[in-house]
């Protein structure tokens, strides 16, 4: 009779680990496309300023300044870095925000299919 127990009561702790360890009961699957654009935030960048500020690159996703800025002759405004002004970049979607320490602050927008800068100036 001990010996019955002593079975039923280890394939009751058997079973039980069994079942802690079974895996979900329905199948886990990738993101659907539906998905939220993943957002990055923060992420230190060098945005390029020698012809103005206008574009951005992030990843592989392109950007437009949504109001582009330069002083008139095609360089970076007054307070700006040239070639370069040190920053972060927080993207969202379809919108970059660049910032940096001088209270800068330039909205930017995804240029879809984009694989190119639509200027490159030297």
């Amino acid at each position: 009779m001990a010996g019955k127990i002593r079975f039923s009561l280890l394939a009751v702790t058997l079973l039980a680990v069994l079942a802690a360890c079974a895996g979900p009961a329905t199948p886990v699957t990738e993101a659907s496309p539906e998905s939220p654009a993943p957002t990055a935030s923060g992420m230190a960048t060098m945005l390029y300023t020698h012809c103005g500020i206008k574009e951005l690159r992030v990843d592989d996703t392109f950007f437009l300044a949504e109001t582009p800025l330069d002083d008139g002759q095609g360089n970076p405004p007054p307070g700006w870095g040239n070639p370069y002004q040190a920053g972060t970049v927080t993207v969202s979607g379809s919108k970059a925000v660049f910032r940096d320490d001088n209270g800068h602050i330039i909205t930017f927008l995804a240029r879809p299919g984009a694989t190119a800068f639509l200027k490159v100036c030297s």
